[in-house]
């Protein structure tokens, strides 16, 4: 495809024309009659997007799927974003504020969920397209990312003694309070975690 000696114009070019032809093999999916004929033209994505895996670029790339490699670039990412958060004393101060205001808790949630739509798929840091959803409705690649950071901020925060899972239930929602606000950076972590190598 393209060589070292490509100039940025050329490359912007190869970049669209792949998207283009991206853009074409989904609508091919939608059109085939039979599900053999949409799983070769699945195959023929995964593989157009593996072709592009020998270039050097970070950004521009095509990202179909959600595989172990992006699991594990999510949880890379989620850890980065994550230690810090749990070393840091005001993250379980800020899980007690908002564990006093329920609809702080809820609007906590809401705009990482949203920061990380926001990142995956309107930020335009790569180009990702949505392989084969949830019920036919929900990106895999959404909730694999949202997902590792909620099971890492989880595990990170239980595993350092920061929260406490008791029979309790205020001290249980007061944890699930300090996960959350842990869980903001972490999904943020995740998804650019995931995303910038452009699997």
């Amino acid at each position: 495809m393209s060589t070292q000696e490509d100039t940025p114009a050329e490359q912007e070019r190869e970049d669209d024309e792949f998207a283009t032809l991206f853009d074409e093999l989904q609508e091919l999916e939608q059109l085939v009659d039979s599900e053999h004929e949409r799983q070769q033209v699945r195959d023929a994505m995964r593989a157009a997007a593996d072709s592009q895996d020998h270039e050097p670029a970070t950004f521009g790339r095509v990202v179909w799927g959600f595989g172990r490699s992006d699991l594990a670039e999510a949880l890379l990412g989620s850890l980065l974003f994550g230690i810090p958060m749990a070393v840091e004393g005001g993250t379980v101060d800020a899980g007690r504020h908002i564990a006093q205001h329920p609809l702080y808790l809820a609007a906590t949630v809401i705009i990482a969920i949203g920061l990380v739509i926001s990142i995956l798929y309107v930020a335009d840091f790569q180009d990702v397209r949505v392989a084969n959803p949830i019920f036919g409705l929900i990106p895999r690649r959404l909730v694999g990312v949202t997902g590792t950071a909620l099971v890492v901020s989880v595990a990170l925060l239980t595993g350092w003694g920061l929260v406490e899972w008791s029979a309790d239930p205020a001290v249980v929602y007061e944890s699930a309070c300090i996960c959350a606000v842990a869980f903001v950076p972490m999904a943020i972590g995740a998804a650019l975690g995931d995303i910038l190598p452009g699997n």
